[in-house]
């Protein structure tokens, strides 16, 4: 495994991030796998050199964060990992709230560090722009959090090039460090934050770390009649919006290119977020899915490779992810369910 600095803090990562989604219970989502499957995939990845696990306390309403803490906990030194989180949705201790609120942020991370039986929190992100909080009173509390000890840096995700932007703006008046990371919707089939906000990132040395990075299974799929899986059933009108049609070209170009260099299509899609100076949040439910992803850290793309990879894409719209506060859906009043 290949280790780099995550933007400008001293935080040495592998080139692939563990996303813990899948880990936790399936009566939260059908495709998440219960902790004694997930411990042996968690070994595989630790074994593979992957130090990075980006978990939130909104997976699994809070059983993720458990089952990666008592697995680092049980195989790992604290100081050898890096562990990441996101705030913003209702969790256990905040069940009547939602957003980026100072209330939110302090009772969150409070949470999260329990149920990740860990003093601090490498990298604590909040999961998305909050348009009902003003961002002085977010970054504040976020600097409060840093300045504890609870955290070490904070992270974005999930924001527009403005939104990060006025974010930082406002940190940095007050002399304040702002946002280290950016996590963001990023992959070969959608391609939409290479207007600004990526050049933002690399300009400003935020380390960009994307989610979905094989664009729910797609890429890993190119060129091949592989079944669907339980999770792309569930959401493929999702899919087809974000990604275009099942036999988008930029698909063919994929598996051209991974014949041509006899590795699999996950390894090349992985590879070229790499080629972007990314590091890609890796969702894994198989020991193979974590063995491609590592692999495609040693994978070199030409200028030639990465040229026919881009040619074919076209735009899409953006990605906006559920509970979208713009369209008044606020769960505050009708989530409390989910943690019992």
């Amino acid at each position: 495994m290949k280790y780099v600095q995550l933007g400008r803090t001293d935080l040495s990562v592998s080139r692939v991030v563990l996303g813990c989604m899948s880990f936790g219970t399936p009566l939260w989502r059908d495709w998440v796998l219960d902790e004694d499957e997930s411990r042996p995939l968690l070994k595989v990845a630790l074994d593979a050199g992957i130090n990075f696990f980006d978990t939130a306390n909104v997976y699994s309403s809070g059983a993720s964060e458990e089952v990666v803490g008592r697995f680092i906990g049980a195989n790992a030194k604290r100081d050898d990992v890096v562990i990441s989180t996101k705030m913003f949705y209702p969790s256990r201790e905040t069940q009547t709230q939602m957003g980026l609120t100072r209330k939110n942020i302090l009772s969150s991370i409070d949470g999260s560090l329990e149920r990740l039986g860990t003093d601090y929190i490498d990298l604590y992100q909040v999961h998305r722009w909050d348009d009902l909080t003003p961002i002085e009173e977010t970054m504040d509390a976020l600097r409060e959090v840093v300045q504890s000890g609870k955290a070490r840096y904070v992270g974005a995700s999930n924001m527009r090039c403005w939104h990060l932007a006025k974010a930082q703006l406002v940190a940095r008046q007050q002399g304040w460090d702002g946002f280290a990371t950016m996590q963001n919707h990023y992959n070969l089939l959608h391609r939409e934050d290479e207007r600004d906000l990526i050049p933002f990132c690399q300009d400003q040395g935020l380390g960009l770390i994307p989610w979905s990075p094989l664009a729910r299974g797609r890429i890993a799929r190119a060129g091949s009649a592989i079944a669907q899986t339980t999770r792309s059933d569930d959401d493929a009108g999702i899919q087809n919006l974000l990604y275009g049609a099942p036999d988008d070209p930029v698909l063919d170009d994929v598996a051209a290119v991974a014949a041509e260099l006899g590795v699999s299509p996950a390894r090349v899609g992985l590879a070229w977020l790499m080629a972007k100076g990314a590091n890609p949040i890796i969702g894994a439910t198989k020991p193979r899915h974590i063995e491609d992803a590592a692999a495609a850290a040693d994978l070199i793309l030409s200028d030639d490779h990465v040229a026919r990879l881009e040619h074919s894409y076209t735009p899409r719209p953006l990605a906006e992810l559920p509970w979208d506060m713009d369209k008044n859906e606020d769960p505050r009043l009708k989530t409390p369910e989910l943690f019992d």
